[in-house]
């Protein structure tokens, strides 16, 4: 049996979360970029295991560990698990970082026949779980999405008071949870978000994909990085980028945004008709999944203000369990539409509301949907403070702290 670090830090969010499906033959699946706290996630549902079964069959794998380097194939994963089970009894098995084991579904799916095995797994790459295991696991397998912390988790962690200068700390170094390891220095943490960055990009983006023009990726990751909540194509990305002598056909860009897409490196938020009530098939934004990365890429400029914000409430829509698009209501847009369950709610993001003009189009935009769903403008300052015509106003870190209560699933 390994032996599991100490938790410092539960994030109870997502054990509430998953609780429903445990001791049950539904496969669980933790999905999320490398270092968001996968890891940690599986060890607190051990921890949980063992406090209520103390003599539990814990089976665990970790991918990353140098003991399991040469399990590299389903055969060597089923046959290790096969080998500790125990007949007539719970069997838990874990398996961190997964995606490092050739067809791994061909050993989950048959280990799943079994409703002894209770069975949890993780890993980074989006497009494999979702493609892979729908096919061979159908409707027996449930996918919980594991964001970097939020506002809220990051003050926890780092026990923060709930002030201007944690937000501050929180916009520019983002939600990692290794950094309660290391001093709020930049150049330290940044040499580590930059490392993290580097194994996401190598070992998720270039080794998987087998990308070549690794130049091209870094300059897209750029462009993408400066251009947070800007409205775009593959072909609009393409143009621009033959524009600054660089010749890439909108395939290629398409295929390498998916790329990054799918190692959770970047949030594609796509475009919604409000009245027609359908998905454009073209046009998006990008958001960061997370904001220290983006920092590390683009640097943390104060005339970036305005697309931070704008990123930090996409990321904590997401992490409260929207479905999030941007929304379009011609020729007006607003920022976010959000749906979880049968609700919905409108979101519009503001740097500043100080002068007149900004006000009627923020508050004026939301008021042009004519139905009775809510609707919020979220800014970044405290100086107007009331309701316009029945839409509420939420200041950035009120947003960030009080708001939109992530829903148990």
């Amino acid at each position: 049996m390994a032996k599991f670090p100490k938790i410092l830090h539960r994030r109870n969010i997502y054990i509430e979360r998953i609780k429903p499906f445990m001791c049950t033959p539904i496969v669980k699946v933790m999905i999320g970029h490398r270092r968001v706290g996968k890891s940690f996630i599986l060890f607190q549902l051990i921890d949980l295991i063992k406090s209520e079964e103390k003599e539990a069959n814990i089976i665990y794998i970790n991918k990353e560990d140098i003991e399991f380097v040469d399990m590299v194939s389903y055969k060597e994963l089923y046959g290790y698990i096969s080998e500790r089970l125990v007949d007539g009894r719970k069997n838990y098995i874990f398996v961190d970082e997964i995606q490092e084991i050739a067809d791994f579904k061909i050993a989950i799916r048959s280990l799943a026949l079994d409703d002894n095995n209770d069975i949890y797994i993780s890993g980074s790459n989006s497009e494999m779980f979702s493609s892979d295991l729908a096919n061979e696991l159908g409707g027996r397998y449930v996918e919980f999405r594991i964001y970097s912390l939020s506002y809220l988790e990051f003050l926890s962690f780092h026990n923060l008071e709930n002030n201007e200068d944690s937000l501050e700390k929180y916009a520019h170094f983002g939600g990692l949870p290794y950094l309660i390891h290391l001093p709020f220095d930049e150049a330290v943490i940044m040499e580590y978000i930059n490392s993290v960055y580097s194994t996401i990009i190598l070992r998720d983006v270039v080794e998987r994909k087998k990308i070549r023009n690794t130049a091209f990726l870094e300059q897209l990751i750029r462009f993408l990085a400066n251009n947070i909540g800007s409205l775009f194509s593959s072909k609009s990305i393409s143009d621009f980028l033959k524009s600054q002598k660089v010749n890439i056909a909108s395939n290629q860009v398409s295929e390498y945004a998916d790329s990054l897409t799918e190692a959770f490196v970047v949030h594609r938020i796509g475009r919604y008709d409000i009245i027609g009530k359908r998905l454009f098939e073209r046009g998006e934004k990008y958001f960061f999944e997370n904001m220290g990365i983006h920092n590390a890429i683009a640097g943390y400029k104060p005339q970036d203000r305005a697309k931070r914000l704008e990123n930090l409430v996409c990321n904590h829509l997401l992490f409260c369990g929207y479905d999030v698009k941007v929304g379009t209501l011609v020729p007006e847009e607003i920022d976010f539409v959000c749906t979880r369950g049968g609700e919905t709610l409108y979101v519009q993001v503001s740097i500043e509301l100080s002068l007149p003009e900004t006000i009627t189009r923020e508050f004026g935009n939301l008021l042009k949907i004519r139905d009775n769903y809510p609707k919020i403008v979220v800014s970044g300052e405290r100086s107007f403070e009331n309701t316009y015509e029945g839409v509420e106003h939420i200041y950035i870190r009120d947003f960030l702290s009080s708001t939109l209560t992530p829903k148990i699933l």
